[in-house]
């Protein structure tokens, strides 16, 4: 049985993982704490070894920013696989607008603004999806630390890693809007997978990691 801990991304929770096969192994969700101002991605990875034990030789699963985390965390340990979902590997993989949000910073303004409308980000981000889908997309974001999200913009923007850890694996979409898959090097594509789909391609997204976590 391999101890495999999860890592969601931004204005998400374990919760997100809801629908991904993971029986017979021991699970860890990992929650987010709170950051100080200074941290970086690498910091905060160092935060979350200690704040959940995580063990070496143990498997990483990360959604999104998750991934960024997971990367970060295996550069510091030694795990036996990491998996990235709907994520980047390093700086080279992250779209060209993360320098236009660095230097600009109206993406901070608009979410900020519209931080007290869940339901409308939701919409803006992922598009049009059920309603009982869209009530756990809002919980998830509204029940996400408002702290911990200012942090997390900043920190994402000013990621600089170059270095790839071993065993990685990569799945991505290629219709992700938030993390475009052009840039992406090494990673199996799902056809018209979009950003959530770690919730709603979740059946084929379960057959590729199955040989993975037997292996």
């Amino acid at each position: 049985m391999s101890r495999i801990y999860l890592l969601p991304g931004l204005g998400a929770d374990y919760r997100i993982f809801q629908n991904i096969d993971l029986q017979g192994h021991e699970v860890i969700n990992i929650s987010w704490v709170e950051p100080e101002k200074q941290d970086t991605l690498a910091t905060f990875a160092h935060k979350l070894i200690k704040e959940f034990n995580i063990l070496p030789d143990s498997i990483l699963i990360g959604n999104s920013l998750g991934g960024m985390f997971a990367i970060e965390i295996a550069k510091k340990i030694k795990t036996d696989k990491v998996i990235l979902i709907s994520s980047i590997k390093t700086i080279k993989e992250a779209p060209l607008s993360f320098q236009l949000y660095k230097y600009i910073p109206l993406y901070h303004i608009v979410l900020t603004k519209l931080m007290g409308a869940a339901r409308l980000i939701i919409k803006l981000i992922f598009g049009d999806m059920p309603k009982a889908e869209q009530d756990l997309f809002v919980s998830m974001l509204q029940n996400t630390s408002p702290v911990f999200i200012q942090w997390a913009k900043k920190a994402i923007l000013n990621w600089d890693n170059e270095t790839i850890p071993p065993n990685v694996y990569h799945i991505h979409g290629d219709k992700d809007n938030v993390l475009p898959h052009k840039r992406i090097k090494d990673v199996t594509i799902i056809k018209g997978g979009t950003h959530i789909m770690i919730f709603d391609r979740a059946k084929e997204i379960n057959e590729w990691l199955k040989p993975i976590l037997s292996a």
